[in-house]
């Protein structure tokens, strides 16, 4: 029921229609105002572009504005608009106290890029993302459009994050993670998304789920034609106390540290490091490729052939203490050729602490007791030799030099040296028992 208006010049069938005609006017949506709610995108005409702000008329009660950092756009360059220019404009507040309508370039954009996203993560799609800063959780990432994603530490790849390529424990490990992490600040990664909320604007990616999928294929193409005894090229990824782990044509394999070298390994550090280009022996694989075996050194000589031609039980050598334990010393005498010299051979007297009578390092004459080819074992003595008062070396020496002489002259056939005679020789050899 309408008020009453008094209408003095028209009659009461005019009125009646003036009230008809005025309700059909406001029942047709075409004639009413449009409701604006937030996030909703809208084509407007660009009105006026003032030093920080642009006015847009969408249609709406008032014009709106756009301002501030909602100006930012990779899209275009927002000074560059004129009037009548037509954009499109994202609603980020119908009406603010002041009774304004706040409207957004940013935004627009940003609504692109998360559809762009949304997809990316129902297709698993790769997504390039961008290192903008980096805190003890991991890394925060810009992906496009004002967007960003976090990366937690747990989801980089371990080559980036752990000197080592393998995840440490400790209590200054925090401290040189978040260092590590710094580094990477304006690096690109290659990443793909585990979690994505519009409305909480939140985006956890992961660096991972590309790298174990692009290994997870090599791996796969390795492991169904690999076979013990093949010889594979790889990559060290990660080192440990007990060996090193290695990345064969995307087949990942330990190299424990009994395989490494014929020789003693004290510090793997010092032979290699993440990222060495190695070649390596597959040795065993279990469980459908879930435990691989490598070895180094079984595609490097092995010096135990020549050990056995070029020493023999009895000799007295030249080595250098490699290790001291409570129940002796082992020994280096060659390349590859380490023995072992028991706290029962150090000494004549009784030795209860054998780094009393060595130290790692020291250079010491040894004996050979015994060799075994099949343990790959050389039994050492220290006291054999300080039994005989050192005399066995020296005469080991000039055994040496004596058995030279008489070669040499025996293979010489001129007239002069037929006429040196034994006196001659004596000489000689008076001067090799001087020396």
């Amino acid at each position: 029921m309408h008020g009453v208006v008094d209408f003095p010049n028209m009659n009461d069938e005019t009125v009646s229609s003036y009230y008809s005609s005025l309700d059909n006017f406001i029942d047709d949506a075409a004639n009413s105002l449009p409701t604006l709610n937030r996030g909703q995108i809208l084509e407007g005409a660009v009105v006026d572009v003032r030093q920080e702000a642009v006015i847009v008329d969408v249609g709406y009660k008032s014009e709106g504005i756009v301002a501030g950092r909602e100006l930012k756009t990779e899209a275009f360059d927002p000074t560059l608009l004129e009037p009548g220019q037509t954009v499109m404009v994202y609603v980020v507040k119908p009406e603010d106290d002041e009774g304004q309508l706040i409207l957004s370039f940013r935004r627009t954009q940003q609504v692109g890029k998360w559809i762009e996203l949304e997809k990316a993560l129902k297709d698993n799609n790769v997504v390039e993302a961008e290192v903008v800063e980096a805190n003890n959780g991991g890394v925060i990432v810009e992906l496009g459009g004002g967007i960003r994603g976090f990366i937690p530490t747990s989801q980089l790849d371990a080559t980036r994050v752990y000197s080592g390529g393998q995840r440490q424990v400790g209590k200054d490990i925090s401290q040189k993670v978040q260092l590590q992490l710094n580094t990477l600040v304006s690096q690109k990664i290659n990443t793909r998304i585990i979690e994505l909320d519009r409305e909480k604007n939140r985006i956890i990616l992961s660096e991972k789920m590309v790298t174990q999928e692009r290994d997870l294929e090599r791996r796969e193409k390795t492991l169904s034609s690999v076979k013990e005894g093949d010889e594979l090229k790889g990559e060290i990824s990660g080192i440990t106390p007990f060996g090193v782990f290695v990345n064969a044509e995307g087949l990942e394999g330990l190299v424990h540290l009994s395989e490494l070298s014929w020789d003693k390994v004290e510090n793997i550090e010092e032979l290699y490091g993440v990222g060495d280009k190695i070649d390596v022996m597959v040795i065993g694989i279990s469980d459908n490729g879930k435990r691989v075996a490598y070895s180094i050194k079984r595609l490097l000589d092995d010096p135990w052939g020549a050990v056995i031609a070029k020493y023999g039980v009895g000799d007295v050598v030249k080595g250098e203490v490699q290790k001291v334990v409570d129940f002796g010393a082992f020994v280096r005498i060659d390349q590859g050729i380490n023995g072992l010299v028991h706290i029962s051979e150090m000494s004549d007297r009784l030795v209860k602490d054998p780094n009393q009578i060595v130290k790692s390092g020291d250079d010491v004459y040894v004996k050979i007791l015994t060799i075994s080819s099949t343990e790959r074992h050389l039994g050492l003595s220290i006291k054999a030799v300080n039994q005989e008062t050192g005399e066995v070396i020296e005469k080991a020496a000039v055994k040496a030099k004596t058995m030279k002489i008489k070669s040499e002259i025996s293979s010489e056939e001129t007239e002069e040296v037929k006429e040196v005679g034994k006196e001659e020789i004596s000489k000689q050899l008076d001067e090799v028992l001087e020396d």
